[in-house]
Formats: structure tokens, sequence, C-alpha cells
């Protein structure tokens, strides 16, 4: 291992990982340390033994938490989607998985596809720090967004203050689905969230170390095993 990539990526002698806890896809509960368990914590843990160091994970219960400490020495890596808005201070390798964002509509709505969704008067309920927000927040050119802090709280004000849309992971949307009788999720989708990692800007040699190893874990399979391993529905391999 090059010396380099060890100094940029486990200056401590630790891969310090941050690991988004509001993704239930990538991070699927605790073990009996209350450390996280799930795809991402195993992606992390793979990167810390081909480093040949341990890893501490350094959880954030959302991801604006986790990117708002880049460059602050609190993590060495990021596994968090990769956003134009985040990679002003996050270096991202490509995605290592991906998943799709859409709507949910309730009963009595008249939409019927996503591209109705972006229309004068159409209010999309959405959690404004999460990938698919940024996105929102990017693209969206008529309709109106409502954000709110957590994906409970964007569910919340959809249902209380009747709006017409409520964008978000298709996983999730598909249990809020359950919640409110009638509803309906949106065909396809409007973006796909590129789940990728992250490293400090200027980190050369970690960044094509890190690449490579998205690269492999890609080809050989380990990021399709972990998906298996925790029974990850709406949870895909990312393309090349």
């Amino acid at each position: 291992m090059d010396p380099k990539v060890i100094a940029e990526l486990a200056p401590t002698g630790v891969l310090r990982a941050g690991i988004n806890l509001s993704n239930f896809l990538l991070v699927s509960g605790r073990d009996t340390r209350n450390e996280p368990q799930g795809v991402s914590p195993d992606i992390a843990a793979e990167i810390a033994r081909r480093l040949g160091v341990p890893v501490q994970y350094i959880t954030f219960e959302g991801p604006g938490q986790l990117a708002d400490q880049a460059g602050q020495n609190v993590w060495d890596i990021g596994l968090i989607g990769a956003e134009p808005q985040r990679a002003k201070t996050i270096a991202f390798t490509p995605a290592y998985a991906q998943i799709e964002a859409t709507y949910l509509v309730p009963a009595h709505s008249p939409i019927q596809s996503i591209d109705e969704v972006d229309k004068a008067g159409v209010r999309i309920a959405v959690t404004g720090r999460a990938a698919y927000g940024l996105w929102l927040a990017r693209n969206v050119q008529q309709a109106s967004l409502m954000t709110a802090d957590s994906l409970d709280a964007s569910y919340d004000i959809f249902v209380a203050n009747d709006y017409e849309a409520l964008a978000g992971l298709r996983p999730r949307l598909l249990t809020d689905q359950q919640r409110l009788p009638g509803s309906r999720i949106l065909d396809g989708y409007f973006s796909t969230v590129q789940q990728a990692i992250g490293t400090a800007p200027g980190n050369e040699a970690a960044i094509a170390f890190l690449r490579g190893v998205v690269a492999d874990i890609k080809a050989s399979g380990f990021v399709a095993q972990r998906i298996a391993h925790h029974r990850v529905e709406g949870l895909a391999v990312a393309g090349d």
C-alpha cells in the first residue's frame, strides 16, 4: 500500500468513516456493540481492510450533517449521495449503488405521471437536504418545494397540508403508501441518487485508490453480495 494513501485516508491510524443513519437502504440496523450494520458500513470496513487499518464509524442522523463536516477533520471518508452541491467540498468516486427517487400522490390526485408534477400550483413535500431534495432544488421550475428536516417530517407535512406530491426514494414511499389509503406512487423516477464515497479534495492518492476500490467491488460482485446479504430491496449496483 502506498504510504501516501494511508497518510491521506487514515492520518489517525484508523479509517474514520462517515455514515448516514437516515438512509435505511444502506444502514439496516446496529449490532450488539451498537455499531451500524448495512451495505455502507460493510463497504467502509472493506476499504479499511484493504488499507490495513481498523475502521471507526462516525455516525450522523442525516446526510446534511455528514456533508457539513467535510474538511473539519471529523471523517476521512463519507458514504453519501454524490451531488454537485456537495462536490464543492467533497471529492467523490463514481457511484457504487443507486436508488430511484419518485413521487407519492394522494388518492384524489389527478396527477398521473412524473412530467405532470412540475407545474404551477403543485406543492412538493421533500426532505430538503437529501440528495434527491438537492436535485429538485436545482431542477424544479414551476412547482413549489415544501421542505422538511426529515423523512417523517416530510410525510407529515404532506398529509397535514394536503400537498399535491411527496418526493422520496421509492422503497420509503412504498412504506408511506401503506400509511395513506388510496395513495399512488408514480411510475418511473425523476432522478437516481448515486451513492458514492467522498473524501477531502486534494487527496489525490486517496481519490485514485478509492476509485479503484469502487470499480473492483462493483465488478467482483461485492456490492451485489452485500445488498443480497442485508436483503435490501430498491437498492441496485450502479452502472459504470
